[in-house]
């Protein structure tokens, strides 16, 4: 009988070769294929097959075989049924000499239905990752002596051990691909509820206006001109637009067209070229470009100059454009929402706006309100203001106070919505208490001129007003109950009695 060359001498190269394949790709399949035909080619282990544990029903299935049909029902085990079974079921290997001599092995392929199995050797080791079982490797070769099967053995479980760790690292990466996909739809999810339009706060009949214009035009493909004031939330309602239209999932880029230089504003909208001017040393996209199949917010786009204003008429006619420097013309496909604070009739009657890109702006305007022509909705958007920031410094604050109400309703605000949820802000900041009071608001809400209240002229009148709004605001938390607001201030009733009287406080009006 000739001596089989033992495995040791090549054992490393075929080891270098296999982890080699288990790093060539992540198809699963693939992967463990390649392993079992070098395990035939070089090692001369036929018939080989990988089976994996299914722990949720307990089912070995065979994943891949090299020589032998896997499919049907014929591939699949129970925990402890034929070798396989055992080997996963205990985690330890099996090594049969001959076949024919094992009353375990099954044979569910039919693979060696016309093979003498005298002479064929089955070995089956677990695939484990530490102590947890993931499936079995098997194979089988001509029997040569019980030295070389348990060489063999010592082999199959190195193999199945870089095995394990190529499974190990493709559970790892699908669970964070699951994770990711998950985390993607959560954002999505919060991003459409956040620019929803019931997050654009206000019951006016402006306000409502406005929410029957967005819902009409958020699903089509129309541009959008925003018109009004600085502060009035034209950003907000931007958002609302976009993520409530068929494009949600897709890109949305945001420009600020006041805040480019006037000789970098094509090269940010459009893109450029490598080399196109002193500092370009790489090609850079546009802001058009990256905002393609998806929508592209310009703000303040009154600002572009009338260069830039052609410029801008062509990629909204023609749908392409040419990056600075370039010769190739890019086709895109963008939604343009635009807003401007500036009248831009008169713009273009002064010669400052074409009149072509007006018109081609000006296909749905929607015109937002200052917040002085909203009064109904003032409340509503200071008590929002109100949670949003007592959450977000950890505040307990319950309320605004009476005089504080009447010095935010009096007050013109200039600078609109956002204005006011500054003003929120600080008065949080400020308030160490349960209340936010008038002297917590910033000092332009406090002046006679601005808020119709009188400036205290003297320490008495200081005091006066500041006990009158303690009295309010106790009687306020104890809905009217003189005995317990008295309680609250720690005085007694005789005196908080004779402060209501000398105040002109009327109990009854907050039961």
């Amino acid at each position: 009988m000739v001596k089989r060359k033992t495995a040791q001498p090549s054992a490393i190269e075929v080891l270098f070769e296999i982890t080699h394949a288990l790093h060539a790709t992540l198809d699963l399949r693939r992967t463990l294929y390649d392993v079992l035909e070098i395990m035939s080619r070089r090692l001369g282990m036929n018939r080989g097959s990988i089976t994996l544990l299914t722990p949720v029903t307990s089912e070995i299935h065979i994943v891949v075989a090299h020589g032998t049909p896997s499919g049907g029902s014929r591939g699949r085990y129970k925990l402890g049924e034929g070798i396989t079974g055992r080997v996963v079921e205990s985690g330890r290997p099996m090594a049969i000499p001959h076949l024919d001599e094992e009353p375990l092995f099954l044979d569910r392929t039919r693979a060696r239905s016309r093979l003498d199995k005298s002479k064929i050797s089955f070995i089956c080791v677990p695939i484990k990752e530490g102590k947890r079982v993931l499936g079995a490797l098997s194979v089988d070769r001509v029997f040569d002596g019980a030295s070389a099967l348990d060489d063999d053995v010592q082999l199959l479980t190195i193999i199945s051990g870089l095995i394990a760790q190529k499974l190990s690292l493709l559970e790892r990466i699908n669970r964070e691909k699951e994770q990711l996909g998950k985390e993607n739809l959560r954002l999505r999810r919060e991003l459409t509820e956040k620019y929803s339009f019931s997050n654009i706060i206000g019951n006016s009949r402006k306000m409502q206006e406005i929410f029957h214009l967005i819902t009409q035009v958020a699903k089509s493909n129309a541009n959008v001109l925003l018109l009004g004031e600085s502060g009035t939330g034209k950003e907000l309602v931007a958002n609302a637009i976009h993520y409530n239209s068929l494009r949600a999932d897709k890109p949305f880029v945001k420009v600020n067209c006041a805040a480019l230089p006037a000789n970098l504003v094509e090269a940010e909208l459009f893109g450029h070229e490598k080399g196109a001017f002193t500092g370009a040393n790489r090609q850079k996209e546009g802001k058009f470009e990256l905002a393609h199949t998806g929508s592209i917010f310009l703000d303040e786009i009154g600002s572009l100059d009338l260069e830039s204003q052609g410029k801008l008429l062509r990629v909204l006619q023609e749908r392409e454009l040419e990056r600075l420097g370039g010769t190739r013309t890019i086709k895109v496909n963008v939604r343009l929402v635009a807003a401007t604070n500036k009248n831009l009739a008169d713009a273009v009657e002064a010669g400052a706006f074409r009149e072509d890109l007006f018109y081609r702006l000006n296909v749905y305007p929607i015109y937002l309100p200052p917040l002085r022509e909203r009064e109904a909705d003032l409340l509503l958007l200071a008590d929002h203001f109100l949670e949003k920031y007592s959450y977000e410094y950890g505040k307990d604050i319950r309320r605004i106070s009476t005089p504080a109400i009447d010095a935010l309703m009096q007050y013109h605000w200039p600078g609109n919505v956002r204005e006011l949820e500054n003003c929120m802000e600080r008065a949080v900041l400020l308030c160490e208490d349960r209340v936010i009071h008038s002297y917590h608001l910033p000092p332009t809400l406090q002046t006679a001129e601005e808020t119709g209240t009188l400036q205290a002229q003297s320490l008495k009148e200081a005091v006066e007003r500041f006990e009158r709004e303690l009295l309010i605001d106790a009687l306020k938390s104890c809905r009217g109950n003189m005995r317990k607001a008295a309680q609250v201030l720690q005085t007694t009733e005789r005196i908080f009695g004779y402060k209501v009287k000398k105040y002109d406080v009327q109990p009854k009006q907050y039961r």
